[in-house]
């Protein structure tokens, strides 16, 4: 008979262990929701920080003196200006498929790094924009290999590596997937202590003759799904709750029913 009244007791444990393991999955799932919040006020601050720094007028690009505490991912996208001649013999060809262009030209192709000599003597690479795959020759857009002097200007942009899935850089095809100016500069022979750590995308220039490289393709883009995965996460706490609750009730009932019929 002690054996009989004991079970319920058991059955009590039971019930206080799944309490116990639903209120722990309810506050980790409500801190992911909470989470999720927090990274989309950060994302808004970030486009509207981006949004507002694309539209400033342009400062000088940040020299060899500045390289040392230059922090390039806070300055990114910073609408900057500098002077000096294009190394067109040196372009750079980026494999990219141009699939929301803001020109004419857009599909498979290259994006254009051509490294340009400043007044300072120092070195940055320029993104100088699209060029479809038939174009990557620089023999069949003569008129945009821009000769003498020039003024670049545009958002500055920090060294990005290929993704893991990509296939390797070919220096010796000249077909690359990283964004890096050290790299560049490695393959090409040019000392790194002089050369910029940044990418400039040259904004389009409709005075440009040729049309080609395709400049203004600067992309930006931050997805900002955090809201959808806040609601996600609180959601499914709702339904665990909604769940659990009318679960525990209904065996809290259940014990004491069954206290009543052994007393």
């Amino acid at each position: 008979m002690a054996e009989a009244q004991a079970r319920p007791a058991g059955k009590g444990d039971g019930l206080l262990w799944q309490s116990v393991a639903a209120l722990v999955a309810l506050v980790i799932l409500c801190g992911l929701g909470t989470w999720q919040v927090q990274r989309l006020h950060w994302k808004e601050a970030l486009i509207a920080r981006v949004s507002a720094g694309l539209k400033a007028d342009p400062v000088p690009a940040p020299g060899p003196q500045d390289w040392p505490t230059l922090d390039v991912a806070a300055r990114e996208y910073q609408p900057v200006t500098v002077t000096g001649r294009f190394d067109n013999r040196h372009e750079i060809h980026v494999i990219y498929t141009l699939t929301r262009p803001k020109g004419p030209v857009g599909g498979p192709g290259f994006f254009v790094m051509t490294p340009l000599e400043t007044s300072e003597g120092w070195t940055v690479y320029v993104n100088r924009g699209f060029v479809p795959a038939a174009k990557a020759d620089p023999a069949t857009r003569p008129e945009g290999q821009v000769e003498g002097q020039t003024t670049v200007v545009g958002p500055l942009r920090q060294p990005g590596d290929r993704s893991w899935f990509m296939p390797a850089d070919n220096a010796a095809k000249n077909q690359w997937f990283s964004r890096d100016p050290m790299l560049y500069a490695d393959a090409q022979g040019l000392p790194r202590a002089h050369v910029a750590p940044y990418i400039i995308d040259e904004r389009f220039d409709p005075a440009r003759p040729g049309g080609l490289p395709q400049g203004g393709e600067t992309v930006v883009s931050f997805p900002n799904n955090h809201l959808g995965y806040a609601i996600t996460w609180y959601g499914l706490a709702f339904s665990l709750a909604m769940v659990f609750v009318p679960y525990l009730v209904r065996r809290l009932g259940e014990r004491r029913a069954e206290k009543r019929a052994q007393a």
